[in-house]
């Protein structure tokens, strides 16, 4: 062996050595053969770099080696990191460890790992550190599984580290569970700046190692190219750790990396909830946030993230805020940006075709004398302070929308929007209007200032720019002042009422006021992520308020509303409740006989509270005499109004809610839902494909698709490669856990989601069966509807024994259940099916009446149809074929196309037992309603 200067080669990995070296290896390779071998004692008492006395190897990567080392002065064991001996020769290698070295040791902060010491050995580059006795995160991620807040305040501390290393001009670019180390008492830091990038510099080292990290946690732009790379791309891989935290995966996996990352690229992140229903709708958002595809959508900064888990883990309101606040069913509608991408050649079709359609109408569609308020910019230095911000938009909104001459777009559609969108001509052509006001806020202890302009969006030129330096006890004359101000710009001719709607104020109590809008910003937060939570913050404001101002209508009826919004998707309200809401709202009406508000709210709790529809017409058609641009009260008397049988009063309604709301999905979707109601086929897809466009992956409209596809033609295998084309998180969202209220469902319906159900329809039993046991519920009332579609399955089956077997089980948890609850007609229903399966059809058949009578068409000619469908059912089971077919042909005869249709009667095995009597072929053979009933 050559000695002093002489360069020899590594006798095991072939690296060079640079000095005198024992058996011909270098020390990393001597290290190893000695651990193996069981006499690394003897190995380490003569192995030292430096001040450093090597103990064992910890870890070893593509480009260094850290061992557990002993340092001399002061005496206390370390973490030694040295790169590689195999590339001590490239001078790219040396420059990237380098540069790690100069990253590692110019941060010091409390939750990035401490840089001790750097040095050189023998040429090679190394530094010592703090070692982490407790071990890397990757160790102990199935320890935060079930422990949200955990999980929450373990991402919270990681973001405030980078968020220092950002400050101070560096990236991590390569932060994963495996780069978390914990000291003994549990502490975590960020550590290993391998990857590290310097923002100030021209280049990095990404152009010779091109796509550098780990895919897993990779974001989307970093595989792309290094000149895309920004902060965002740290805060993307913090939201994919917790997503691993939480789900105890990451949120894309695949065989290969290149899978991972193309996924990682096409694909939208699966809601964490479908994995672990235990995960709180807030966290879930703030993860989501985070793994936005587009860069711009996620939080502005790592702080802004540590900012908002910080109030996930005090149980304040956070700021990340899905963009949509419409809601259907059980499940609430979440946007992502337009820039997503899609997933799945037939939902790229489909939402082609919908863009096509969109952008039709876009170019056919007359500029109106009307206005879209934009997002405020929150200029507070307070971030909590958004709530602000959000509540002046709003109440600007408000008085605007009592203006019959202007069109006043829904705050739903304006928030597509940034504060200073930079194409305004683009944004008034989308919005069908002549002009945009944008605005900022800001708040201060007691002072106020408020920014708006009023620009031409046509010409994109301004019309008048104005600033309010107020006391904050004046928001409310500088709300009226600017809406005045608008008015008179845009030259609308206003009645004495509408004057007065500019100028009223529903309290002069600026406390009380204060609190109002922070109910307000916890109520739109209850209704994206349907959260208990965020309605009890809500209605703690709102009780505050009306404690300050008695008299302050405006928050009575916003405590009403939300109470009724609980009831209709939570969890109902008794009957003395009930009471108490309508004893609210009295109030509020006998402070405001013409309050638009509380009229809005009667009208809500006679449509969900009593669901007495005329009632309810009334009072929202009062309200659109006092706020004739309020998008969701039209929306809702457009539902009355289908409900009521008056179709086409109905689709005249929906069509004016879209005109107001026309950036939205929620909007098309009901409308091509009433379409299918009316079996007008193609006006239900196109309205679907609609929604589509505003919003890819919107489950809603892509359920409506499968069933409008289902009813018209009976194609089976048409709507499976419909299914099979969608996205993960549309297809698992399509699986109901949960049966609906009174929705469009009967029993049979969903059995196993769609999968099941389309199995069953091709009378494919055994994998029908297998989907049905993947279900997965949550609540004692899903697990009871599941119990209750194996007993229907077995039915349907032919398996006579074990469907009573089966039913045996359950009947008395359903029986139990009806007693308890006598309005849950899904229940009702289930139960119906166990009797069936018992033999008990007389009892079968009363319950089915039972439903039937108590939801007729007459009263609700919505959800009527589907508790005729489902007695038909039954009848048709239990010895009352003639009444089935009757029942039948009236379905056929009337706007019932989600239920009955000739394509569906054709192929669905719930009618196998009547299917050869003559009267149910002629029904295959003869009419069915198109359109509105004349």
């Amino acid at each position: 062996m050559a000695t002093g200067a002489a360069r020899e080669i590594c006798e095991t990995c072939g690296a060079t050595l640079h000095a005198e070296s024992p058996a011909g290896l270098c020390p990393a390779c001597l290290l190893t053969t000695a651990i193996e071998e069981g006499d690394s004692e003897e190995f380490v008492s003569g192995s030292r770099i430096q001040d450093y006395e090597l103990l064992n190897e910890v870890a070893r990567g593509g480009m260094g080696i850290v061992y557990r080392a002993r340092q001399r002065v002061p005496p206390r064991v370390v973490a030694l990191k040295m790169i590689l001996p195999a590339h001590v020769d490239s001078a790219d290698a040396m420059k990237r460890f380098r540069a790690e070295t100069e990253a590692a040791a110019s941060l010091e902060h409390e939750g990035i790992l401490p840089i001790y010491a750097v040095g050189e050995h023998d040429g090679a580059p190394f530094y010592s550190m703090k070692f982490a006795e407790g071990g890397t995160l990757s160790a102990q991620i199935e320890n935060y599984r079930d422990k949200a807040r955990e999980a929450a305040a373990l991402i919270a501390k990681l973001a405030r580290a980078v968020a220092f290393a950002h400050e101070h001009g560096i990236l991590h670019r390569d932060l994963k569970p495996g780069n978390v180390l914990f000291d003994s008492a549990g502490k975590p830091y960020v550590s290993d700046f391998g990857l590290a990038k310097w923002l100030a510099r021209e280049s990095d080292l990404t152009q010779t190692f091109a796509v550098l990290g780990t895919p897993f946690y990779m974001a989307p732009e970093q595989a792309v190219s290094s000149n895309l790379v920004t902060e965002a791309a740290d805060i993307y891989s913090l939201g994919a750790i917790l997503y691993h935290l939480l789900t105890g995966h990451p949120p894309f996996t695949g065989e290969t990396p290149m899978e991972v990352l193309r996924r990682a690229e096409n694909q939208p992140a699966p809601r964490p909830r479908l994995t672990n229903r235990s995960i709180p709708a807030d966290l879930e958002t703030i993860c989501l946030k985070c793994l936005e595809k587009d860069p711009a959508w996620r939080y502005p900064s790592a702080t802004a993230l540590a900012n908002d888990l910080d109030r996930f883990c005090t149980g304040r309101s956070i700021q990340a805020r899905p963009a949509g606040i419409f809601v259907r069913g059980k499940k609430w509608v979440q946007r992502n940006p337009a820039s997503a991408l899609l997933a799945g050649s037939l939902v790229a079709l489909a939402a082609a075709v919908g863009w096509n359609i969109w952008k039709s109408e876009l170019i056919s569609r007359p500029i109106t004398k009307g206005i879209a308020v934009l997002p405020f910019a929150n200029l507070s230095q307070d971030p909590d302070s958004a709530y602000f911000a959000d509540g002046v938009q709003n109440e600007i909104l408000t008085r605007l929308a009592a203006l019959r001459d202007l069109k006043v777009i829904s705050r739903t559609s304006t928030a597509k929007y940034q504060s200073k969108p930079d194409n305004l001509k683009t944004v008034a052509q989308e919005l069908g209007v002549s002009t945009i006001l944008e605005g900022a806020v800001q708040k201060a202890g007691e002072k106020v200032r408020v920014n708006v302009q009023l620009i031409d969006g046509r010409a994109d030129t301004h019309l008048w720019a104005k600033s309010y330096d107020r006391d904050f006890k004046d928001v409310f004359a500088v709300e009226s002042e600017v809406s005045q101000e608008i008015a008179e710009a845009l030259q609308a001719n206003l009645s004495p009422s509408e004057s007065h709607a500019l100028a009223a104020a529903g309290t002069r109590d600026a406390e009380a006021y204060d609190l109002f809008l922070r109910g307000e910003y916890e109520f739109d937060q209850a209704l994206v992520n349907a959260s208990s939570d965020a309605f009890d913050r809500a209605e703690a404001f709102y009780r505050q308020a009306l404690a300050r101002d008695p008299n302050f209508a405006d928050a009575s009826a916003a405590l009403a509303r939300s109470r009724l919004e609980r009831h209709w998707w939570i969890s109902p309200l008794t009957a003395t409740e009930l009471q108490e809401v309508k004893s609210i709202i009295d109030r509020a009406l006998a402070l405001a006989p013409n309050s638009p508000e509380a009229h809005w709210a009667l009208g809500q709790f006679f449509y969900r509270g009593r669901r007495q529809y005329e009632n309810a017409l009334n009072e929202f058609s009062r309200t659109l005499e006092l706020q004739p641009n309020n998008f969701l009260v039209r929306f809702y008397r457009a539902a009355v109004y289908r409900r009521l049988g008056q179709w086409e009063r109905s689709l005249a309604d929906f069509q004016r809610a879209q005109e107001l709301n026309p950036r939205d999905s929620s909007v098309p979707q009901d409308l091509g839902g009433t379409y299918l109601h009316l079996r007008l086929w193609k006006d239900a897809e196109r309205a679907e494909l609609r929604a589509l466009a505003a919003n890819p992956h919107d489950w809603v409209p892509a359920e409506y698709l499968l069933n409008i596809r289902l009813s018209a033609t009976g194609d089976v295998d048409y709507v499976r490669r419909t299914f099979d084309g969608f996205p993960e998180d549309i297809k698992s969202r399509l699986t109901p856990l949960d049966p609906g209220g009174t929705g469009g469902r009967t029993v049979v319906d969903i059995i196993g989601g769609w999968p099941g159900r389309l199995d069953v329809l091709q009378r494919h039993f055994s994998r029908a069966f297998q989907a049905l046991e993947k279900e997965g519920v949550n609540t004692d009332r899903g697990r009871l509807a599941q119990l209750a579609r194996r007993v229907a399955l077995r039915v349907l089956a032919g398996q006579p024994d074990a469907a009573k077997s089966a039913g045996e089980q359950v009947l008395p948890l359903l029986e139990a259940r009806v007693r308890e609850r006598p309005d849950d007609f899904f229940s009702i229903t289930g139960l119906s099916w166990v009797y069936l399966a018992l033999g008990r059809n007389a009892d079968a058949l009363r319950l089915s009446r039972q439903a039937a009578d108590s939801i007729s068409i007459e009263k609700d000619a919505f959800s009527g149809p589907t508790f005729q469908t489902a007695l038909a059912e039954i009848e048709a089971r239990a010895g009352a074929p003639e009444e089935a077919v009757k029942r039948l042909r009236r379905l056929l005869s009337i706007p019932a196309g989600h239920k009955v249709s000739i394509g569906l009667l054709k192929i669905d095995p719930v009618w196998d037992p009547i299917r050869n009597r003559p009267d149910f072929q002629q029904l295959l053979s003869g009419p069915e309603q198109i359109g509105p009933n004349k």
